[in-house]
């Protein structure tokens, strides 16, 4: 007998730990969510299917060719807008939203001048390709032949900024242009990558940044007529954003939904794409995420009570990541008493995160 189904499926381009996510989400609704490898065998799509990505670039192949040329992927040509950092920080200009400022470095003698506009310190990134830290150098005028001359054209120049810390925003847009927003999570990146975030409506300013951030969002997902959850990233400088890049996708920043508030990231994607019904979303209690990288897996952290393990099945390589762990307390601390008791399965490069972490929600609780 055949499967009665209710929704179209999803197709999910890559199957990384995102789109893994995306399908456990769509479970519990028997959304059939599928996510696809760039080099998967084609097949024959049903024409009713939704396509959507985990990742903002893929290679040539023949599956991506059909994918990309479905009537159906949805924000099909906001992937490459913003996968590049240049048409990505134009599109920001464009709407007047504050970010650092920058430029685009197309020879040696640019990058010499940039300097005197920008500053004396500034950040050289790649316009396609680089995260987690790569791709990407500071530099000064001391320092200028770190950028070899292959790059020039493919780089951009942004001023350093000396941010108070750094918060990140998930939202979603839906087909009649009504929007979601999650509460601003605070996080926490080593070497380019995110190794904590944490949220609390209660912690000092964050009225004040919600704010802005809901704001500088909704404007960019209405100008690019968006549909789903997007991710921006910011830096703070006193009681102002600096959006840092944004992510037409669901977010690492973002996971801590999936135990601390009443619809997960996913399940809001999932929600959006198909036009179904959703109510205002509510953060159950002050939550953190921890994100497990380059260690080996441990069952004690089955043991730890209020939390949530997702382990992505992944080798695990220096810098990785290999997974990560949500808490949800509605007693701040009893939050930092879980994050005590978590300490002693992780090696010490988490150390110095987890302090941080601690302070932040400690903040929240003098707040």
């Amino acid at each position: 007998m055949q499967k009665s189904t209710i929704y179209p499926p999803v197709y999910v381009l890559g199957n990384g730990q995102l789109g893994r996510m995306l399908r456990y989400a769509g479970a519990p609704l028997d959304i059939e969510v599928k996510p696809l490898a760039f080099d998967a065998p084609i097949f024959d799509i049903n024409p009713n299917s939704i396509i959507t990505a985990e990742i903002e670039r893929w290679s040539d192949t023949p599956l991506t060719q059909l994918l990309g040329n479905h009537k159906n992927f949805v924000n099909l040509n906001v992937f490459g807008r913003l996968a590049d950092r240049f048409t990505q920080k134009s599109l920001l200009d464009e709407l007047n939203l504050a970010t650092s400022t920058w430029q685009l470095v197309e020879n040696a003698e640019k990058l010499k001048s940039i300097f005197q506009h920008i500053g004396e310190k500034i950040v050289v990134k790649r316009r396609t390709g680089g995260y987690d830290g790569r791709g990407q150098w500071i530099i000064t005028p001391d320092s200028i032949d770190q950028i070899p001359a292959s790059l020039f054209g493919e780089v951009i120049a942004e001023k350093f900024i000396p941010f108070d810390g750094e918060i990140s925003i998930i939202g979603a847009r839906f087909r009649n242009g009504s929007t979601r927003f999650y509460p601003i999570s605070h996080n926490l990146q080593q070497n380019g990558i995110l190794r904590y975030s944490v949220s609390d409506i209660n912690l000092p300013n964050q009225a004040i940044y919600q704010q802005q951030a809901e704001q500088m969002l909704s404007a960019v997902m209405q100008e690019l007529d968006y549909i789903g959850v997007m991710a921006m990233e910011c830096f703070v400088v006193g009681e102002h954003l600096l959006i840092n890049e944004l992510a037409p996708r669901v977010h690492n920043s973002g996971h801590w939904t999936q135990l601390g508030c009443s619809i997960s990231q996913f399940e809001l994607h999932l929600r959006a794409l198909l036009d179904l019904p959703t109510p205002e979303l509510k953060q159950i209690a002050p939550s953190v995420m921890v994100n497990l990288i380059g260690i080996e897996h441990t069952n004690q952290w089955l043991n730890l009570p209020f939390s949530q393990l997702h382990w992505y099945g992944k080798d695990v390589r220096a810098g990785r990541k290999v997974g990560h762990i949500n808490l949800t307390h509605p007693d701040k601390n009893e939050l930092i008493n879980l994050l005590e008791q978590l300490k002693p399965t992780l090696t010490d490069d988490f150390y110095s995160g987890l302090d941080w972490t601690i302070e932040k929600l400690r903040q929240a609780v003098k707040f």
